[in-house]
């Protein structure tokens, strides 16, 4: 496998190319170019095609049904990928059945719909145009992890695919109609209510508006024209720029509440009646309380940059519940959710996890719609404001990301993780105040006498840090625990310096 090849050369029309970093700890994403860029690719056709090879020689490698959904993302090239990778995949001897035009939800939705346990869904999720990438898994509604992404990984570039018959291709051309169908069968909205439905011209387009207004409501469509330029912003609810086109639309037109949807359609983001944005894992958190007056004693999973409020809200302790900080990731917050039987598991990214009976246990953005329609639908004398407020107060930052080299991060992290729990066995304040808890399964996330909490963590997916800071008392108090962790980091060469301030 060629990992070094250079683009408009004989070399890398010929030879298949795939760089090692495109191997994320759950998916595989790479820069496949632009033509209004000048950074090289980092994966050409004939790699995406050894990719299929590999990933059906892992089929077979694990034991699993030789047959796999596919789909891919409204990006003008994607269509050229996912039929290099179901190359590969026939070449595997896999059977490929190929759903079309789809949101990663639509493909997880068909491994149901079809009785089929692997899926390949070719998206670029919310990066912007050039990137390219795969959302893998062979048991629903799981996908792959660091196990099976680093044997992937092996297999790949060290040209371990192995060729076999019985590789196939079916057309299958119901499913996403089907997939609509399904989200909205047996609900009803009752209550009066106007939706913004933002898209930004991605996937989510195609079925955002027919959905939600088969439940019932107003739908104020924005951006849902398909257009793979993406002309105003990129379909990205932790996008500023898309969320405030949505707050404009949201105040323009008196609407009850703005659903934000991202390229790939996993993801969901929230704008209130007022035209302010909630945080997914506060969503998440309103959610979590609505849901638990119906299932008593529920269990939630969360990832380690959410609200702390989960752990201490009255109203989920009130009705017995539950809750676990995981690792970030919408992959281990999936597996997670899976194995300890939870009714749900929240992103901060905006990635829900509604398990049985309320969801198959995917990420889907028009599932978490669903459920937010519902509780304001409960909720008739409450606005989505209103919910909001009902929740107990805290003050976050938004999350930062200092520079950290893929090669060092996770070695950084590690003695950042060490530092904290030294500190807290020595009994050392920090920003006054004594360590509680570490929690080290993603990194540190380190909690203080009276419930603020600091969070250091590698990022899965840049050469960075994550750093999120939450304090129940004050924003003063989020600026004083941010400054003391910027002074812990300062003694690190390896971190570049912060370049946001509080």
């Amino acid at each position: 496998m060629r990992t070094d090849l250079q683009p408009n050369t004989w070399d890398f029309e010929t030879q298949a190319f795939v760089t090692p970093a495109g191997f994320r700890e759950y998916d595989a994403r790479w820069w496949f170019g632009h033509p209004e860029s000048d950074i090289a690719p980092q994966i050409n056709l004939y790699g995406v095609q050894a990719l299929g090879l590999g990933l059906g020689t892992l089929i077979h490698e694990l034991g699993k049904d030789p047959r796999i959904i596919t789909g891919h993302d409204f990006r003008s090239y994607s269509l050229s990928v996912k039929q290099a990778l179901e190359v590969g995949l026939m070449q595997a001897g896999v059977e490929v059945h190929d759903i079309g035009l789809a949101l990663s939800p639509t493909a997880y939705f068909g491994q149901y719909h079809l009785d089929i346990g692997a899926v390949a869904m070719v998206t670029a999720s919310h990066n912007s145009n050039g990137w390219t990438g795969v959302k893998m898994g062979v048991e629903r509604p799981l996908t792959f992890g660091p196990e099976e992404m680093g044997r992937l990984k092996e297999i790949v570039l060290n040209d371990e695919g192995v060729a076999r018959v019985g590789g196939g291709y079916v057309r299958q051309t119901a499913v996403a109609e089907a997939y609509k169908v399904d989200i909205s069968r047996g609900v009803s909205i009752g209550r009066k209510l106007k939706v913004v439905a933002a898209c930004g011209n991605g996937t989510a387009g195609a079925f955002a508006e027919e959905v939600l207004s088969a439940m019932g409501v107003e739908v104020i469509a924005m951006d849902c024209a398909l257009d793979h330029t993406f002309p105003r912003y990129n379909p990205n609810p932790e996008d500023m720029k898309m969320l405030r086109a949505l707050s404009d639309r949201v105040k323009q037109t008196g609407a009850d509440i703005g659903l934000a949807f991202d390229g790939d359609g996993d993801r969901c983001g929230v704008v209130d009646n007022t035209g302010e944005e909630i945080f997914a894992d506060k969503v998440g958190l309103m959610l979590a309380r609505d849901l638990s007056d119906v299932h008593k004693g529920a269990k939630f999973v969360v990832d380690v940059k959410s609200t702390g409020l989960y752990a201490i809200d009255p109203v989920l302790r009130a009705n017995g519940c539950e809750t676990e900080y995981w690792k970030t990731g919408h992959s281990y917050i999936k597996r997670r959710a899976n194995e300890l039987g939870a009714l749900a598991g929240f992103e901060k990214s905006g990635h829900f996890f509604l398990q049985l009976p309320v969801g198959r246990g995917y990420d889907d953005g028009l599932v978490a719609a669903r459920c937010i329609l519902e509780m304001l639908d409960r909720n008739p004398d409450k606005t989505m404001a209103d919910l909001r407020d009902d929740l107990p107060l805290s003050h976050g930052s938004p999350t930062m990301s200092p520079a950290c080299a893929d090669e060092e991060k996770y070695a950084v992290v590690e003695r950042i993780v060490a530092s904290y729990q030294a500190r807290r066995a020595r009994g050392e304040a920090v920003a006054g105040r004594l360590i509680t808890d570490v929690n080290a399964v993603n990194g540190v996330r380190f909690t203080l006498q009276g419930g603020a909490w600091g969070l250091v963590r590698a990022s899965s997916n840049t050469p960075n840090l994550v750093v999120v800071v939450e304090s129940p008392h004050s924003k003063q108090d989020v600026r004083a625990i941010f400054q003391a962790i910027k002074a812990d980091l300062a003694i690190y060469p390896e971190i570049g310096a912060f370049d946001q301030e509080l």
